[in-house]
């Protein structure tokens, strides 16, 4: 089964300017932590729902390329996501598990909870499964 080491993650991301940091990366499983600061903050000083998105899509994306056949990549064609809980400040954990792994699409489930592992927001994201290409064409 692949596995994918977080170290080998480019650093100009928006993974690397929203701080997240994958713990776990397998095709079964992908597990995030993203701590709550400010930067994440929408205009009255909670999380962002677009911060919890990025997450969501981040974990989605990386276990859809995991569970792709050699020669394929992920890129998100839709995602939901319903957010349950406020935040200021903290620690959230996103883990993503597949509800569906087709030859051409996914989809995943992605619970994202807090330091207390109350769900603050959980998503589904759909992904399109499609041979890799060496240019950005």
């Amino acid at each position: 089964m692949p596995h994918m080491d977080p170290s080998h993650f480019p650093p100009e991301t928006l993974m690397s300017t929203l701080g997240i940091r994958v713990t776990e990366a397998t095709p079964e499983r992908v597990v995030a932590e993203m701590e709550v600061t400010p930067r994440h903050h929408q205009p009255f000083g909670f999380l962002h729902g677009g911060a919890s998105v990025a997450l969501a899509e981040t974990v989605a994306s990386i276990g859809a390329f995991l569970a792709a056949p050699e020669g394929h990549t992920s890129f998100g064609l839709e995602i939901n996501a319903n957010h349950l809980r406020p935040m200021r400040s903290g620690k959230v954990t996103a883990v993503a598990t597949p509800l569906h792994k087709g030859r051409t699409t996914h989809v995943w489930n992605i619970e994202i909870r807090d330091d207390q592992s109350r769900l603050v927001c959980i998503s589904r994201c759909t992904l399109a499964i499609v041979a890799a290409r060496g240019d950005s064409r």
